[in-house]
């Protein structure tokens, strides 16, 4: 059993939290035991209630627990405020109290859901992550943020809250399509692109809709993630470093959200990853030979999203509902080279105009 323990500085001392990737369920079911809970509440989508649920119900079932599963649609639309009413309201029919603990099994809609959930229940109760996906893994569940999407904004109302801990079991990604492993695997490449270059040219030839080569990855994609969140806890700094490829992303997935036509998490970003890349040139220094290896590699993994020129300006108007917005500003990630990011970088709605121009001239759209 491999183990990470994000080790913060003491006065995030409430912050710290064990990350570990089990090859069995028994630790989750044994860390639970010592919580001392009143009540365990369970969400799930659609999805994992039926490929992942009946496995965890057979590890707690010799446990005189009181259980009760919550189900809601798989997908982002599941991520709003009616759907945090809807289990609000069955948690207080139920009585649940400050006791009560919240296990959030699912993706990174999950993840995020279930967190924002139980942080403002009775002003919070205590969660633990068990991602199934590869998004959730490598990055949704780690981290200690949580939100809703609000009016089609990608994560507009939210809140940081750490979970007791976060469980990481590979074999989970056997029952994932291919699609969301891809879109996971835009999370993993991102982090390479950030921090280690070792790591992305290791990247370029995975088999990405394979979860036994993905799996592979999660412990050095963990390690990654954890080394900034750890440094930079609240994202005042070193933290926004992993906002590469989402301020552009975000506003594509919020697009094609508003659009009623939602696109996977990782397909957007990894779209925003080479807008952002391309960027990256004028504004950070990035080689053109390192642009040009970033976009095969995104290209060969990823389609052309289905926008043209006449959507650009719709995309764009949701950069504008961007976290990321200072003084009327959106402030990018950028990268220096391939493995080294900057942050904080000013950027014209007109320079992002004409990236996702070149995004779209990449695959010969228009």
């Amino acid at each position: 059993m491999l183990c990470f323990y994000l080790a913060l500085k003491p006065k995030q001392a409430q912050m710290q939290k064990a990350i570990q990737i089990i090859d069995s369920l028994l630790p989750l079911k044994a860390h639970l035991k010592a919580l001392n809970f009143s009540e365990l509440f369970v969400l799930c989508d659609e999805n994992t209630k039926s490929a992942v649920y009946p496995s965890l119900k057979s590890v707690f079932e010799d446990e005189a627990w009181n259980v009760q599963l919550l189900t809601v649609a798989a997908g982002e639309q599941s991520k709003d405020w009616r759907v945090c009413l809807e289990i609000w309201g069955k948690m207080s029919g139920l009585n649940a109290d400050r006791k009560a603990l919240m296990l959030n099994v699912g993706g990174g809609m999950i993840a995020d859901l279930g967190a924002f959930v139980a942080s403002i229940y009775k002003r919070g109760i205590s969660f633990v992550q068990l991602p199934t996906s590869l998004l959730g893994m490598t990055d949704a569940a780690i981290g200690g943020k949580c939100g809703i999407d609000f009016l089609n904004y990608k994560n507009q109302l939210g809140l940081f809250a750490e979970p007791k801990a976060i469980f990481i079991y590979p074999p989970f990604l056997e029952s994932l399509p291919k699609v969301e492993l891809k879109s996971g695997f835009a999370e993993v490449l991102k982090h390479a692109l950030i921090a280690d270059v070792a790591y992305w040219n290791k990247l370029k030839s995975i088999e990405a809709d394979q979860w036994q080569s993905v799996a592979e990855l999660i412990a050095q994609s963990v390690a990654i993630k954890s080394k900034v969140v750890e440094s930079d806890p609240l994202e005042k700094g070193e933290r926004k470093k992993l906002n590469f490829g989402h301020t552009v992303g975000h506003g594509i997935e919020s697009y094609f959200l508003q659009k009623q036509k939602p696109v996977p998490h990782g397909f957007a970003i990894a779209a925003g990853m080479l807008i952002e890349a391309w960027l990256s040139i004028q504004h950070a220094k990035l080689s053109v030979q390192e642009f040009e290896e970033i976009a095969e590699v995104l290209q060969h993994f990823y389609p052309v999203l289905d926008f043209t020129t006449l959507d650009i300006d719709g995309i764009l108007a949701f950069l504008k509902q961007d976290k990321k917005m200072e003084d009327g500003k959106s402030r990018f990630t950028l990268l220096t080279a391939i493995g080294k990011a900057k942050i904080d970088v000013d950027i014209s709605e007109n320079d992002v105009r004409s990236a996702c121009l070149k995004y779209l001239s990449l695959y010969g759209e228009t």
